[in-house]
């Protein structure tokens, strides 16, 4: 891979609206039973506007940043190599259904390690206002060839 990407900035994603379904959805996969995750009701007697996304659902986000970074050809990373290392969210504010939310990718650290690649990218998302509402790390290990 090519660790010239570090610092990279690639554009904002055209905005995601969230779906009150796609919450559900999520919330059913990882097993988050929570009332705020599934009822509307639930959700607003805590205070929130509509059904409120579990903690990870950002990945949802996130994933349209990383399709960006691995159709980059000047990356030079090969989707079938990859292994996900590491995941991190730090969240201003919970991600609720109606949320309009735009994503932008940062490489913030390249580096070798053991004859394989470490690429560390942080997704900012933000909402229709501006608002960061989640900042999302990951680490992505590229394998070296076979």
């Amino acid at each position: 891979m090519n660790p010239e990407i570090q610092g990279r900035q690639y554009p904002p994603t055209a905005p995601y609206l969230v779906g009150r379904e796609k919450v559900r959805e999520f919330a059913r996969a990882v097993q988050a039973t929570h009332p705020e995750h599934h009822d509307v009701e639930a959700a607003r007697a805590a205070g929130h506007a509509d059904v409120v996304a579990p903690p990870t659902f950002p990945i949802v986000i996130q994933q349209l940043t990383w399709n960006q970074l691995l159709d980059d050809p000047e990356a030079g990373i090969v989707l079938s190599r990859i292994v996900h290392g590491d995941q991190r969210f730090t969240a201003t504010r919970p991600i609720v259904a109606g949320d309009e939310l735009t994503a932008q990718l940062t490489v913030t650290r390249v580096r070798s390690l053991g004859g394989n690649d470490m690429v560390t990218c942080e997704t900012v998302v933000t909402d229709a206002e501006g608002a960061h509402v989640v900042t999302a790390t990951s680490s992505l290990v590229v394998g070296g060839d076979a």
